[in-house]
């Protein structure tokens, strides 16, 4: 497996957050570790608050550090679903861990 470099960051926490300690990022994996591969559309419907722009930003970012990848379900127009890779499915146990401190620690208004 491909390690991420994150240039002059020593700290492995500090690169873990780099990469995963965005809004949502957080959010389009909790999406694809409950729900499994999604469409661009799936975010869009589950995720109203986050704009196209940015939903595709945050892919791109996924793609490019191997957390995510994409398969082809449609060549006419050409339309991908986006897949956790293994790097991106070891990713769960944070998530679980960051849900589970919420439950613990914080309550709707």
């Amino acid at each position: 497996m491909k390690k991420t470099i994150i240039a002059g960051v020593s700290c492995p926490l500090e690169r873990t957050v780099e990469i995963i300690g965005d809004r949502w990022v957080a959010l389009i994996l909790r999406e694809l570790l409950l729900k499994g591969p999604r469409r661009f559309q799936d975010f869009n419907k589950d995720l109203p608050s986050v704009s196209p722009n940015v939903l595709s930003g945050r892919l791109k970012k996924l793609l490019e550090q191997d957390i995510v990848h994409t398969e082809a379900y449609s060549s006419h127009p050409p339309r991908n679903a986006y897949h956790l890779t293994r790097k991106g499915q070891e990713l769960g146990n944070i998530l679980a861990g960051m849900r589970d401190w919420g439950l613990q620690h914080t309550t709707e208004e």
